[in-house]
C-alpha cells in the first residue's frame, strides 16, 4: 500500500511518490557530493553530502543506510545470505564443547535484516536494494526474538555489513523511509 495524501484540488486521495523521491535522493547523494545544507533534523534523508547524517563523519563513506516502513508502520524485512561469514568464531569453553552445542549453530545469527542500501532506482519508482547485515561491535547480530523483529535489539545495532542479497521493490508500496546512518561498507572484502 502506498502513501496517500489529500488532493485539495480534486477533493480525493492520490498516491504520492515521496518514498521514491527519498530513495532516488539517497542514490544521488551516494554518487555525488553536493554542498552541505543546514537541517534541523539530524536523520533527515535529504541531508547532503554523504557523511553528514546523524553526526559529521571524518573519512570515507559510501552508503546511506535506511529502513522502509509498511502501511501499518512495521519494518519491511528481508532474508539475506552471504553475510559476515568470514569472521572467525571465538573458541568454545570446555563445557560448551562437551554439551549439546554444535559449533556451527553456536554462533548462529538470524539471516533477517531491516537495513538496506539503494543500488538503483528505475521505471515507475522501482528500486534494487541491497540487504545489509546488522552488526553489534563488529559481529553479526540477530535482531529477532522468537522469529519476530525485536525493537530493543534494533536499537543496539551499531554497524552494518555487506551481503550478496539484493531485491527489487516497488517503492509505492511503502509509507515510510527512515535513514539510519552514513557509513563505509567494504563490498570487496572477501573471506
Amino acid at each position: 500500500m502506498g502513501c496517500e495524501k489529500k488532493d485539495s484540488k480534486h477533493g480525493g486521495c492520490h498516491k504520492s511518490n515521496c518514498i521514491c523521491e527519498v530513495v532516488r535522493f539517497i542514490q544521488r547523494v551516494q554518487n555525488t557530493s553536493p554542498e552541505v545544507d543546514c537541517v534541523e533534523c539530524d536523520t533527515d534523508c535529504f541531508m547532503a553530502p554523504l557523511g553528514s547524517l546523524v553526526s559529521p563523519v571524518r573519512g570515507r563513506v559510501n552508503t546511506r543506510v535506511f529502513s522502509l516502513l509498511t502501511g501499518n508502520g512495521d519494518y519491511f524485512k528481508a532474508v539475506f545470505r552471504g553475510g559476515n561469514k568470514h569472521k572467525p568464531y571465538p573458541k568454545m569453553t570446555k563445557e560448551e564443547t562437551m554439551g549439546n552445542h554444535n559449533p556451527s549453530s553456536y554462533h548462529h545469527t538470524s539471516c533477517v535484516s531491516v537495513f538496506f542500501r539503494v543500488q538503483t532506482v528505475f521505471d515507475s519508482c522501482c528500486a534494487t536494494i541491497q540487504v545489509l547485515q546488522p552488526l553489534y561491535n563488529g559481529k553479526p547480530f540477530d535482531i529477532t526474538t522468537d522469529g519476530k523483529i525485536c525493537f530493543e535489539k534494533i536499537c543496539k545495532v551499531n554497524g552494518f555489513g555487506p551481503t550478496n542479497t539484493c531485491l527489487t521493490v516497488d517503492l509505492n508500496c511503502f509509507c515510510g523511509v527512515q535513514c539510519i546512518d552514513d557509513v563505509f561498507i567494504d563490498f570487496c572484502d572477501e573471506a
